[in-house]
């Protein structure tokens, strides 16, 4: 199994790491793609047939495919409470726009005294009360906090974001970006790409580990040159959609 300290060295020594989003439920494509060496999985219930239910069994493969859990879920106190109960190393937070919700991200998601989450050890997490209490909830404040910014306002408010404590990466959605500056779908556009530069050598300025998506590798490796370290590459169906496609078109 991936362990979350081994993730974070690989961030502090400046390397990068990759994972896919996933859409389906399907824990097999989980599996292959801790198999094929990426380093973590986002298991998005934000788009996509997730519920609470397969994702448990989604974190089931990650463990055992050696690939760390990310959730994508929404800024909903029960909803991160029951991803981080699931096993879930770290919550990948969309629509972040301010620094009130930033806040409340850190807070839904730490044990005390980071955050005020709602403490249960008969979860999955903590092997079903198996982990020491005391030991457990320490280990659950090392899990990921990742502030996703995708629209405008979350530009304006980018300095005040920014100092908020307690989240780990600062992710910026390039789709939805170009949605919010008129250029939707488009997120290679020069505008886009400018909007990107500012949020991230200010988050860079800082200290901060940044993180975007990537659907091909000639964006992948252009953001890694800027310095982005977390790379969320492509989508399990569309990497499975190119790889078909290409088959059918050697053949």
């Amino acid at each position: 199994m991936v362990m979350l300290t081994d993730f974070v060295d690989k961030l502090k020594n400046g390397q990068c790491v990759y994972g896919p989003f996933m859409k389906t439920a399907d824990p097999a494509f989980v599996e292959i793609a801790g198999h094929a060496g990426f380093d973590f999985a986002v298991l998005d219930m934000e788009h996509g047939p997730v519920d609470f239910y397969a994702l448990q069994n989604l974190m089931r493969a990650a463990d055992c495919a050696g690939i760390l859990p990310i959730v994508r879920v929404a800024l909903d106190e029960l909803s991160i409470l029951k991803a981080l109960d699931a096993g879930a190393k770290g919550v990948q937070i969309p629509q972040i726009e301010t620094a009130q919700q930033a806040e409340m991200a850190v807070k839904y998601s730490k044990y005390a005294p980071e955050g005020a989450r709602g403490v249960c050890r008969f979860v999955r997490a903590a092997n079903y009360s198996a982990i020491d209490r005391f030991e457990y909830f320490k280990q659950a404040n090392r899990n990921l906090v990742i502030a996703h910014l995708e629209g405008k306002k979350a530009i304006d408010n980018i300095d005040e974001i920014l100092e908020v404590k307690g989240y780990d990466i600062m992710f910026v959605g390039p789709y939805d970006l170009s949605q919010s500056l008129g250029v939707s779908g488009q997120p290679d556009h020069p505008l886009v790409e400018e909007k990107m530069r500012y949020i991230l050598a200010k988050a860079r300025a800082k200290g901060i580990v940044i993180g975007t998506f990537c659907d091909n590798p000639e964006t992948a490796a252009k953001w890694k040159n800027f310095g982005v370290q977390y790379i969320g590459y492509g989508v399990d169906v569309g990497i499975f959609y190119d790889a078909c496609r290409s088959l059918r078109e050697n053949l």
